[in-house]
């Protein structure tokens, strides 16, 4: 019996990013484990990839080309070889394009995988050759790193293990220990040195329980709360005055606008009491170093981009750059040299090519935009379950003639609409290099096994498909790691040392950014915005709502669009009772879906031990709302508005604020009461920066008939 341990990665969008060791004998994988050298993941895997194995060989997966025998939707499929396989979408694609265009084929992928090379862009150097719509990706963060450009620019701003030194932590938006997990004890050592850590979530979540404080504000208010936070430290004086004369613009039109919101108005938005904002800012503003580590889910209501605005003004206000532990957390992303460009290959989209938007894609389906749609090609996502207006989205899938392409996994609820499913390698079969979003250290991933089946990477299929086509570039002809070598700037000096040579034999190597204690960044300003400073007052808005290239397939520039205010402003939710009186009427309660602790969006919500831990959909309802109609505790519950309903097991709490409910996403259509899930109620509608969706923005009502 021979075995080996092989260095590999978590594929996953998180920020983790975890290093993994996979121990392989006679060829198979039979354990699947944190690295314990990583200096950040430490050893420990997630509930979601500390079984990853299961996943690698469940007797689900797909392992073959498939063709659909039945009814779309049905999930019924026959064998065919890959030769096959190619040979349909070939004659299918080039029967559109020769009718339609290839501006009738659309691209539909995410971050199933979050590799370089087989992640969010692998495809669109191929689309984009074929001339196919640009899809635009906004689902997760695009309007709060837009919001974040603009007041401090693309900064990694601050080493997530730096938090042991600070003294005054705000976890904002982001329950650390379900989706974050590792970064948690880092903030526990810190508070356990004496550091408050303060949650801010209309949610006693995981990580609210281990808070010092615990601050339930109304759904989408974030940015009246960082206003009213910014008032106060002005009208106090608490204000670091040489930081923001030296380092910062726009001040006296901050402090002109924080007048519109003192603490009693804030507390009539925000549901939080005036003393209580009273004393977070006196906080944050004296106990120095102070830092914000904010989550994803600020941005999803309608005003969620300024609040970002609001929320990234505040370090520099008080200083808190100076310090090592100090400032504000958003994406370390920005501190890989990633050549983004030469992995997309922008300059072979056509001029005039249409772009669509993911959060779109019922209605692009179903002949509501000016493009027609024939062909739809999926792959790292499942959008029957991520994406809004599930209803209509089937019923675009359903489509007779709509032409649907899924790589993938398994037969996921999208999968079962598709007329040819390719199967997809896991992570313990493919090469991979992984950044991170919230760590400093750059992943090799080996492959441990062979391919099971016939699955393929998607460099591979796109080069499988690049070849079926026609397209003879040498760009499609590259190995991965030669893809690997062209995808990074290894001259950068953030990657000294560091080659694929070395990663092969570590697993990661940190940035040469300096250590945790060096890493400062900002200590004297330099700030990568156009002035160079921390913009209050931004001159970027001047160009109107951007889009970050990185969520654009190939990244397509902006149509110039009308300024926007330059100054972080509250924008209401567009549902709530306080906002929406009249929508409220019929549907009092705020519903947030954020993500659960055991799937990783719909990844694993189809697996056994994942399931188990997550129970069957839920909805977390208070104790007032659910007496108020009759609702007791493990009832099954319908939760409804005019965009639709679906069933969940109701779980009365006191961990969720009076007016609010909470259900996870990521549990599967087909498993569930009634077909649909938590996205058949979410609206379409974006937020006000980067296109970014408002899954939480959303009114509901919940019965128990």
């Amino acid at each position: 019996m021979t075995e080996k341990q092989v260095f590999g990665a978590c594929p996953h969008d998180c920020p983790d990013t975890c290093s993994m060791v996979t121990t392989v004998k006679d060829g198979r994988a039979t354990e699947v484990r944190g690295n314990p050298d990583h200096p950040f993941t430490k050893g420990g895997l997630c509930v979601k990839v500390n079984n990853y194995q299961d996943r690698v060989y469940s007797t689900d997966r797909v392992l073959y080309p498939l063709r659909r025998t039945g009814a779309k939707g049905a999930g019924e499929f026959e064998r065919i070889s890959w030769d096959q396989a190619l040979d349909d979408i070939k004659r299918r694609w080039t029967a559109i394009i020769d009718q339609d265009g290839p501006n009738a084929i659309l691209p539909y992928s995410y971050l199933g995988t979050e590799g370089i090379l087989n992640g969010l862009n692998s495809g669109d150097a191929f689309f984009n050759k074929m001339g196919a719509s640009v899809s635009e990706r906004t689902f997760c963060d695009s309007g709060a790193i837009s919001a974040f450009f603009m007041t401090c620019g693309p900064t990694a701003a601050i080493d997530p293990e730096s938090f042991v030194h600070s003294k005054y932590i705000i976890l904002w938006a982001i329950n650390t220990i379900s989706t974050n997990l590792h970064h948690w004890p880092f903030i526990a050592e810190a508070q356990k040195k004496g550091a408050k850590v303060v949650v801010i979530d209309p949610m006693a979540t995981l990580t609210a329980k281990q808070a010092d404080w615990h601050i339930a504000l109304r759904p989408g208010t974030d940015a009246a709360l960082a206003l009213g936070m910014i008032n106060i430290i002005i009208d106090e004086d608490l204000v670091d005055h040489d930081y923001v004369k030296n380092y910062t613009v726009g001040y006296d039109e901050l402090k002109e606008r924080a007048a519109d919101f003192p603490p009693e108005k804030v507390a009539e938005i925000t549901g939080v009491s005036a003393d209580d904002i009273r004393t977070l800012a006196r906080e944050f503003a004296t106990t120095q170093p102070s830092v914000i580590r904010m989550g994803v889910a600020i941005e999803r209501h309608a005003g969620g981009g300024n609040a970002v605005r609001a929320m990234s003004c505040l370090p520099a206000l008080v200083g808190s750059w100076r310090q090592c532990g100090g400032g504000i957390m958003h994406m370390p992303i920005w501190a890989f040299p990633i050549k983004w460009d030469d992995l997309s290959r922008p300059d072979w989209i056509p001029e005039g090519t249409p772009v669509i938007n993911q959060w779109r894609l019922g209605s692009a389906l179903t002949g509501e935009l000016e493009t027609k749609i024939q062909s739809l090609f999926v792959y790292n996502s499942n959008p029957v379950v991520v994406a809004p207006e599930q209803e209509k989205l089937i019923k675009g899938l359903e489509r007779e003639d709509l032409f649907t392409v899924v790589s993938e996994h398994f037969i996921t609820d999208t999968a079962r609409y598709a007329d040819i499913v390719l199967p997809a390698t896991t992570q313990l079969e493919q090469f991979d290099l992984m950044f991170s979003w919230g760590h400093l250290y750059l992943t090799l991933n080996q492959p441990a096994i062979a391919p099971l089946g016939e699955s393929v990477p998607n460099t591979e299929m796109f080069r499988r498909l690049a070849h079926s086509m026609g397209f003879n570039d040498p760009y499609f002809k590259r190995s991965d790691e030669e893809m690997a070598l062209d995808a990074l700037d290894w001259s950068n000096p953030v990657l000294e040392g560091i080659d694929l040579s070395s990663l092969k034999t570590t697993g990661y190597a940190r940035l040469k950014v300096g250590s945790p204690e060096d890493f400062v960044p900002h200590r004297e300003g330099n700030f990568p915005t156009p002035s160079g400073k921390v913009e209050f007052k931004s001159s970027m808005a001047a160009g109107g709502n951007m889009v970050v290239p990185l969520f654009r397939q190939g990244y397509v520039a902006d149509q110039p669009g009308q300024a926007i205010d330059p100054l972080p402003n509250y924008i209401p939710p567009n549902e709530s009772p306080q906002t929406n009186a009249d929508l409220a009427a019929r549907y009092p309660l705020n519903m947030l879906s954020p993500k659960s602790h055991a799937f990783l969006n719909s990844s694993y919500g189809n697996l056994d031990e994942q399931l188990h831990h997550a129970g069957e959909q839920m909805v977390v309802i208070n104790p007032a709302d659910a007496s108020e109609r009759g609702i007791v505790d493990d009832q099954v519950v319908k939760i409804f508005n005019d965009r639709g309903s679906i069933e969940a097991v109701a779980k009365i709490s006191e961990d969720i604020r009076q007016g609010v409910v909470v259900s996870p996403m990521g549990y599967w259509a087909k498993n569930s009461r009634t077909g649909f899930t938590v996205n058949a109620i979410s609206p379409p509608a974006f937020a006000d920066y980067g296109n970014a969706p408002t899954f939480s923005d959303t009114l509901v009502e919940v019965s128990h008939g």
